[in-house]
């Protein structure tokens, strides 16, 4: 039976277990940590979870001397080792099955049926007993070591026995394989803001849209956190690359959540392929795919990259130096590859930060998401470079960060606020560059979130520019920030209806906003309708 066709689930599992007489437990095999233990074990040592398995189940000090778990888990994944013992502890002979399988925290365990053979005379009977209850349980045991048991995609296990049986099949028959390796972005944020157990909805959520992207003969692989690989059998380079843009294209369409709370994903997708890269084994598909995430996401991710992008991104790495300088460019090359790798870590950990103003004035955590989608798509329809509107999208994201620094009252205040209160809001495009200038890969963002106050008329804040002297982005982001702020009930109002606030904004033009700015945002409005 193919392993997507098996539905029994760990519950089902453990309903199979409580109801036959042969002893089951399950331990770690890298603490001894009992982890579950069936009735028939409970009857007889009582229940002895979270006890070490050598001490409660078999009276030992240390770790038992005959334990099996070097052997299973160095045995095929699915494939039981069957042995017999004298327990320790009660001096009676057991006929044993022992099995390596994942547990459903992810961790490795052990799996062991145990069937009491001190009496003879019925030992052949409970044997035939045992045999047929490992048959049937035998498909389950492969599913629990081969799949991952929160996503229900196979796991790291399965991908080491799979890849270089397809590579070698590749091989034989002279048809390409390709390997997609994905890598979510800025996944910490979503379990900092939100807490690990909304982030394993998302990973679950993620794993059935990119089920539904792939073809039925994929093979779709959770590798452990947010990180899976797509193998794809008799796929080129160009399929395959092609593949990960359908998947960062439907990535980027869904909202993923629940109820309370969504938000959008992005994702850095390297591809490798056989026989486009130098491959000489399966392996060699995902340490190449590897070597290109990580350039994916040095240069800030959500993007699909080949071995093709990378050897346009080296080939300064092969033009000729005088020797005296090679060490000095060696040297710089390494120091700006560990900047941009810090520099990733601050902008997850920037965003996460922008994330817990929704906690601190819900109107705004709804209110940005809104934003952005609309500054996004005015950018687009005024037809900016794609890199521009991309950091048009993350100023979006960030426009109100300096909001931390405002004080709650002032943020929530149902009346009318005071010169004092309004003068401490508009400190918060400044709270907000003094928190991102340090950051170098998001230096092109602070003008416009500095700026997004600023009005075309020269009346506006933080420093009363005026015209094209605002950053372009800036003036994108004060039509949609207003637009959405008309249309949202606030503290000290309900909204406006939507036909109102395109009146104010068309009544504003020329004044607080930029003209074409606005016949761009007027026009996504309408074809949004």
């Amino acid at each position: 039976m193919h392993m997507n066709d098996s539905k029994i689930t760990y519950e089902q599992l453990i309903s199979i277990f409580e109801n036959i007489d042969t002893p089951v437990y399950i331990s770690d095999p890298k603490t001894y940590e009992v982890l579950y233990v069936n009735k028939a074990v409970r009857d007889d040592f009582g229940d002895v979870r979270g006890g070490k398995c050598y001490k409660t189940l078999q009276g030992l000090d240390g770790p038992c001397p005959f334990c099996t778990n070097d052997i299973i888990f160095n045995k095929k994944p699915g494939q039981p080792h069957i042995w017999e013992f004298q327990n320790s502890r009660n001096k009676r002979w057991y006929h044993c099955i022992d099995q390596a399988i994942q547990w459903v925290d992810g961790r490795e365990a052990r799996l062991e049926m145990a069937l009491d053979i001190s009496g003879e005379k019925s030992s052949n009977e409970k044997l035939e007993k045992l045999n047929a209850e490992l048959i049937k349980s035998n498909k389950v045991f492969k599913q629990m070591a081969l799949k991952d048991p929160h996503t229900g995609l196979y796991n790291y296990r399965y991908l080491g026995e799979v890849i270089e049986a397809e590579f070698l099949r590749a091989k034989r028959y002279a048809h390409p394989l390709s390997a997609i390796l994905l890598d979510i972005d800025y996944f910490k944020s979503v379990n900092d803001v939100y807490g690990h157990q909304f982030g394993d909805l998302i990973l679950k959520q993620f794993a059935r849209q990119l089920k539904l992207a792939v073809r039925q003969y994929d093979i779709v692989v959770r590798l452990g956190g947010e990180e899976f690989v797509v193998l794809s059998p008799a796929t080129n380079r160009a399929d395959a690359v092609g593949l990960g843009d359908r998947i960062l294209e439907l990535i980027s369409l869904y909202d993923f959540g629940d109820r309370e709370h969504n938000i959008k994903l992005k994702v850095s997708i390297a591809v490798s392929s056989y026989p486009e890269d130098k491959i000489s084994k399966g392996q060699d598909l995902i340490d190449m795919a590897d070597r290109i995430l990580s350039k994916v996401k040095e240069l800030g991710g959500n993007r699909v990259y080949s071995s093709v992008d990378l050897k346009t991104m080296e080939k300064d790495d092969f033009t000729p130096v005088p020797e005296k300088t090679t060490d000095v460019r060696l040297l710089k090359k390494k120091l700006d590859k560990l900047t941009r790798q810090a520099n990733q870590g601050l902008v997850e950990s920037i965003f996460a930060f922008a994330k817990t103003i929704e906690l601190k004035d819900h109107y705004t955590g709804e209110h940005v998401e809104k934003t952005v989608h609309y500054a996004t798509e005015v950018a687009r329809k005024l037809g900016l470079p794609k890199e521009e509107v991309e950091k048009i999208s993350q100023a979006s994201i960030l426009h109100d960060l300096g909001k931390i620094g405002v004080s709650e009252k002032i943020l929530l205040k149902k009346g009318k606020l005071t010169k004092k209160e309004y003068d401490e809001i508009k400190r918060h495009p400044q709270i907000a560059v003094d928190i991102l200038r340090p950051i170098q890969s998001l230096q092109g963002v602070v003008p416009m979130i500095y700026y997004h106050h600023e009005r075309w008329d020269g009346k506006g804040y933080s420093n009363g520019l005026k015209g094209e002297q605002i950053p372009v982005g800036a003036r994108i982001i004060a039509v949609s920030d207003v637009y959405e702020a008309l249309t949202s009930d606030r503290p000290y109002r309900k909204a406006y209806p939507k036909e109102e606030a395109i009146k104010i904004i068309k009544n504003s033009s020329g004044s607080q906003f930029d003209p074409k700015v606005v016949d761009a945002f007027l026009n996504v409005l309408q074809q949004e309708k």
